[in-house]
Formats: structure tokens, C-alpha cells, sequence
């Protein structure tokens, strides 16, 4: 079996380098490449979709990893993963480990082949959560602080929790399945896995293969209501006070006045005046432990 491993050199420093030499203790026959440039995962993606290689396998965040999915999506090239970003939600969905880099790697020889869906989001796929709001304006400030030893949990945190008190809602028209709705929320998310990461529970019922997206609104409150309702993301079954409503939908248009943030799978995208988000039933290959 032909395997492609695509190293992002950017992340995973936290765990004392030495990646590509366990892949090669673990992988001897097969490929590594590390990324050079922003979309270059994308392409090398695209080249091992071209040569039939079975398996391609991402060593990096959720950008890194979005960027292959994009090149996989409806091909018969599986996606792995090699868990090396700051949440890893997509990681711990699948059940890749979070252990040494040794458990890290040399776990994926035992894992399993699923046929999961795909979210589109304005046209480029979403294999974990897309959305706009709060998150979204996260997303893109936490992208721009640039070199993997800025990032990592904490600066993640220090920028959320200003952004609690900063950060203003505009009102979003959606049209989802037939229905219409009129929200100002500080979130809406649309969920094909559970979880940002970090054992933040978004949409605790998402499933990847149920041919469904969870379109999750967090809703506007004061900061002492969304104090209580935090508990719940991190223990779904722990509501003192609902802040967010769910519903499973196929397809949704999200209508925004002007200019607007959105996130794919954590990446910060720019949009204008409308977001279109759609279910890809069964249309890609991931390797899954667990």
C-alpha cells in the first residue's frame, strides 16, 4: 500500500520535533513531504489523488487538514490524520491519539477505513464545523498571530474571552430546509462532527455519517447567563441555563448585510452578503481508531 505523509514543519514543536524520523521507523516505503507555503497540502493532495496512492496522511492543524480535504473529497484516497494542532476537535473525533509521537504515529497502522460526509460551505469542503459569529472572529485572530509558539491553548482562550465582551452580533436571515429564520446570535455553527476541540461540545448528537449537519445558534446573553451556560459545551449533559438551539438540517442559506467572517474548519474566510452551507453524503475516506 502506497502512503503520502504531508508534514506541516510549523506545528507539533511542542512535542520536541523528530517526526519525520518516527514515520520513517513506523512508514520505511512510503513518502514524506513537508509544506512550503499556505495551499501546498492542497496540491500535494491533488498529487497523490492523481497517482492512485492509497492513503494520504496529515501531520498538522485543522488548516493543514483542510486543505487535503479539499483535494480528497469523492476520490478513493483516504484522509489520516497525525494529531500535531491546537484543539485537535477533528483528531478526537476520529480517535486518533493525542499520546507521544511514537503512540501518535505508530497508532494509525490499527486504524479502520469509514466512509464519512462532507460539509460545503460557499463552495470549499468542511470535514469538522463550519460557521460565522464569534468563533469566526476568533478564528481570524488567532490565525493572524501567526507562528505556531504564538499559538496553542492559552492565546485561544485570552482571545475568546475577550471577544465575550467585544464582539457584536449582526442579524442573520436563514433559510434552512424550507424554514426561515431571523437570528442575532453570538454563533452559528453547522456541525457534521461534535466538537471544537479541546473537549468543546458544540453539537454533542452530530454524526458524521447520518447525511445531516447540526445548525447549532448559540444565542445572545448577558455575560453572567453565558457563564452558566458554558458548563453545558464541556458537559452536554450538565444544562443550568440552555443558551444554544439545534436543528438538523440538509441545507441552509445564511443572508448577511455586506461583508462578513466565516471559519471552515477553524480557518478564518471572508464572505459577502450570503452563505451557502450544504450536506456531501458519503464523500470522503478517513482512517478512524477507536
Amino acid at each position: 500500500m502506497q502512503r503520502l505523509f504531508i508534514i506541516n514543519p510549523k506545528s507539533g514543536k511542542k512535542l520536541g520535533g523528530g517526526l519525520e524520523d518516527v514515520v520513517k521507523k513506523y512508514y520505511p516505503d512510503d513518502k514524506i513531504i513537508f509544506t512550503q507555503y499556505k495551499g501546498h497540502a492542497k496540491e500535494l493532495a491533488a498529487e497523490a489523488v492523481s497517482k492512485n496512492i492509497a492513503q494520504v496522511i496529515v501531520a498538522g492543524g485543522d488548516g493543514t487538514i483542510n486543505e487535503t480535504v479539499q483535494s480528497l473529497a469523492k476520490t478513493n484516497t483516504s484522509l489520516g490524520i497525525i494529531a500535531l494542532g491546537s484543539g485537535n476537535g477533528l483528531a478526537r473525533e476520529l480517535g486518533c491519539s493525542l499520546g507521544t509521537l511514537e503512540q501518535r504515529v505508530g497508532s494509525l497502522k490499527d486504524f479502520k477505513i469509514k466512509t464519512y460526509d462532507l460539509g460545503l460551505a460557499n463552495g470549499e469542503y468542511f470535514i469538522n464545523l463550519a460557521g460565522l459569529g464569534i468563533e469566526a472572529d476568533i478564528a481570524a485572530k488567532f490565525d493572524a498571530l501567526g507562528a505556531e509558539g504564538k499559538r496553542g491553548k492559552w492565546p485561544y482562550f485570552k482571545i475568546g474571552a475577550k471577544s465575550l465582551f467585544t464582539y457584536k452580533a449582526p442579524l442573520v436571515k436563514v433559510k434552512a430546509d424550507g424554514k426561515e429564520y431571523e437570528l442575532k446570535n453570538l454563533s452559528l455553527v453547522f456541525a457534521n462532527g461534535r466538537q471544537y476541540g479541546s473537549g468543546f461540545f458544540i453539537a454533542p448528537k452530530a454524526a458524521f455519517d447520518d447525511g445531516l449537519l447540526d445548525m447549532t445558534a448559540v444565542k445572545k446573553a448577558n455575560i453572567f447567563k453565558l457563564l452558566l451556560g458554558l458548563p453545558s459545551f464541556f458537559f452536554p449533559s450538565c444544562k443550568i441555563v440552555s443558551i444554544a438551539d439545534t436543528y438538523r438540517i440538509k441545507s441552509a442559506e445564511v443572508y448577511v448585510s455586506g461583508n462578513f467572517s466565516y471559519h471552515i474548519d477553524g480557518e478564518p474566510k471572508n464572505g459577502k452578503d450570503k452563505l451557502k452551507i450544504e450536506i456531501c453524503p458519503k464523500a470522503i475516506k478517513v482512517l478512524c481508531g477507536g
